[in-house]
Formats: structure tokens, sequence, C-alpha cells
């Protein structure tokens, strides 16, 4: 029997949307079931949404996000869910002050609240790799490879506007050159102001997203190597909605901050879910 009655929210990270579980009160292991997770976040036949967050309390930060992919699969870190988190914590009357800390399972992530919304301070990016053995295709310039909170590829492109993002990144995301685990592909054409435009097929989901926040992490940190943009970074995502990331030079590598829409779209109550179909079909 899948959960029901559980009250939920529906958010938006710039596109990126998500299911989010109030556990902060009430525990709720039930929702780390894979089965559960896909049938939650199908679409069209449940909410609909490219991951579940559980928000829940923390013995080591003011909050925990703890993020499943929307095909069960948990992962370190998504961008975009910790700003969603961030602004539901808030909205919870769990955070109380501009500064907070929040707990992930790539670690605790400082953050703020600006007038705009929230600003994760992302895991320094200390790997930054240029030497792929990966050949291009056409339209191609670079790619590069950088763990921020989880494995991204970067590939800089003319146009992205022409790129097969699931012909293309389907392949890429399971290269061994990104390792076992596989990565996720971003893909960019700067826009000549610093910025750029950005497509991302995301591990997990298994398809293009409307937005990736590590990936707009990623992507920025490989763009200000390569000297093609500075250390503040506006990508335009594929909703329209912009991710801004901050960088500052370390010893050991880039320090990220990442800040964009994080935007309840409705609550609501889980009701009847429909699990997986386990049938056989039969001629």
């Amino acid at each position: 029997m899948l959960p029901a009655g559980r009250t939920f929210y529906k958010m938006s990270g710039s596109g990126n949307d998500f299911v989010i579980l109030d556990a902060t009160r009430a525990p709720a292991p039930e929702f780390l079931v894979a089965a559960t997770v896909q049938a939650i976040c199908a679409r069209g036949t449940g909410i609909g949404a490219d991951g579940l967050v559980l928000l829940e309390p923390s013995g080591r930060a003011d909050y925990r996000m703890t993020y499943l992919n929307s095909d069960g699969s948990r992962a370190d870190l998504c961008g975009n869910a910790s700003l969603c988190s961030a602004r539901l914590a808030r909205e919870l009357g769990v955070l109380k002050g501009r500064e907070f800390r929040g707990e992930t399972d790539a670690g605790v992530l400082s953050g703020r609240m600006l007038d705009g919304g929230p600003e994760i301070d992302l895991q320094p990016v200390l790997e930054v790799r240029r030497d792929l053995p990966i050949g291009l295709d056409g339209g191609e310039q670079w790619m590069g490879f950088s763990v921020a909170g989880v494995p991204h590829l970067v590939v800089r492109v003319d146009d992205v506007s022409t790129v097969d993002v699931v012909g293309r990144g389907r392949p890429l995301r399971s290269h061994p050159a990104v390792g076992p685990a596989g990565a996720n592909v971003n893909f960019v054409s700067p826009d000549g102001s610093g910025g750029g435009r950005i497509r991302t097929f995301e591990r997990g989901v298994e398809g293009e997203t409307l937005a990736c926040g590590t990936g707009a992490v990623a992507t920025a940190v490989h763009l200000a190597d390569s000297g093609e943009s500075g250390e503040v970074v506006s990508l335009t995502t594929r909703s329209g909605a912009v991710l801004r990331v901050r960088l500052s030079r370390s010893e050991g590598g880039w320090l990220p901050s990442l800040s964009g829409e994080a935007r309840i779209v409705f609550e609501g109550r889980l009701g009847e879910l429909q699990g997986p179909d386990t049938r056989k079909y039969r001629q």
C-alpha cells in the first residue's frame, strides 16, 4: 500500500520541480522506497516532479535535506532542491534568521536569505578536468568534467538551442571517462556578456530537465576557468529563469554560491497513488 494523506509542497527551482515533504515533526521513512518515489514523481499518473525531497531535522544544522531522483535513486546533492528546501524551511518557521545551515548527503552547506530568495554555498569544486578522451561532435568546442556535489560533464557548444540534448546527452552521461556512476551533462553557449544559456541531461531523471543548479555551478566554473566569464555568472535555463553563480578562488579550487528561484507552486495532500504495473503483457 502506497502512503496517502500526507501533506506535500510542490515547488519549482527555475523549472526544476520537486515534491517536498515536511518530515521535521513526523518521520517519513516510507518515502525512501524507490517505487513510492516513482509513483509520486510520475507525470500523468502521479504529482509529477524531477525529484522527491524530505525536509528533516538535523543534529548538525538547522535542517536536513534528503533528495531522491524521480527514478528513486538517492543523490548526494541537488542545487535547486537545496534552494527550495531553504525557502520552505523559512516558510515553515524552521529558519528564523538570515543565515542558515542545511545538511545534505554531500555535507553541511551554509546559506543566507537575500531579498530575492535563498543563496547556498556549495562545497568547493576541486577538480576541473579538460583532458577528456571523448570526441567532439559538430558545433562543440570543448568538454570539461567536475564534481559540484554530483558529477557533471560540461560541453561548450556554439548554439545550445540546436543541441539534441537527449540524443547526445544519454551516451555522454554514461561514458567511461566520467566514471562508473555516470554524470549529468550540461550544454552551454556563452551569450557574450559573461553569462550564457544552459541545457542539461540529468542522470536519475534520464532526460532533459528545465534547470539544474549543480549543473549551473559546474558550468560556471568551467566558463570562468576557460576565461569566457568572470566570477559572477548568470545562466539562462531552458525554462527561461536565470540561475546566478558567484565564484571565488581558493588554493585548492573554486568556491561557488548558487542563487535562483525557489517558488512554492501549491500545497496538497497525497491521495490515491498508482504503483508500478508489474503485469506481463502476453500475446
